[in-house]
């Protein structure tokens, strides 16, 4: 089933997800300030807007619901996170689980931490680093939307990985051949399930069990 509008987006949020009056309100705030930043920096592409609820609310709702195994408790690890999603809109959905938000821009990250303070979100902490400067740790909950290449988000996220934490990825149309490309040295049990908001999207789904980034041969003339 492919969601197309608006209505049908917090029609399947209240009778699927089962979000209540209080999460459907912090969705609606959550929206009307993303709107209202989006006239002062670009969040989100403009041509998503008419379809708000579609594109970004559920898309993020979504990884709640779609996932085969039930996700555990515990911290969710949102990186790259842009605009809030899906971290901003998960916190918003599950006010009780902490959420960290990871940023390399500065305007991005003081607007969520302006956007979670208006909404009440006491779970979300907002940082603003690079991937490749945070603290190792394990998280029960990694999500990334649009931020790299499974090979390479894998590469650089694998230490915030445990073999119990849930990677929740939403992907284009390429989803499976992403799959497909990563590499063998890596032991995971990933796999694609269908996107509620775009027929040629997938999201990828699953646990890393362990493993490592295949070796690169050194260049010729360099010392071992």
């Amino acid at each position: 089933m492919i969601i197309a509008t608006e209505a049908e987006a917090q029609v399947w949020l209240r009778e699927v997800l089962g979000v209540n009056d209080a999460g459907m309100e912090r969705l609606r705030k959550l929206v009307l300030l993303l709107l209202e930043e989006n006239e002062r920096q670009n969040l989100v592409a403009r041509g998503t807007l008419p379809h708000v609820w579609v594109r970004h609310v559920l898309d993020s709702a979504q990884l709640l619901h779609v996932s085969r195994e039930t996700l555990p408790d515990g911290e969710w690890l949102d990186l790259g996170t842009g605009a809030g999603f899906p971290g901003l809109a998960v916190a918003a959905l599950q006010p009780d689980r902490p959420v960290t938000l990871v940023d390399s821009r500065r305007l991005r990250t003081e607007w969520l931490q302006r956007a979670a303070g208006a909404l009440g979100l006491n779970n979300v902490r907002v940082v603003l680093s690079r991937v490749e400067d945070l603290p190792s740790g394990p998280h029960a909950v990694i999500s990334a939307r649009a931020f790299a290449p499974l090979d390479k988000l894998v590469t650089l996220s694998a230490r915030f990985s445990t073999p119990d934490t849930v990677w929740l990825l939403p992907k284009g149309a390429g989803a499976a051949q992403e799959l497909q490309m990563l590499p063998e040295s890596w032991n995971h049990v990933f796999h694609v399930e269908q996107s509620l908001t775009d027929a040629n999207a997938g999201v990828i789904c699953g646990r890393l069990l362990g493993g490592n980034p295949p070796r690169t041969s050194k260049a010729k003339g360099k010392r071992a």
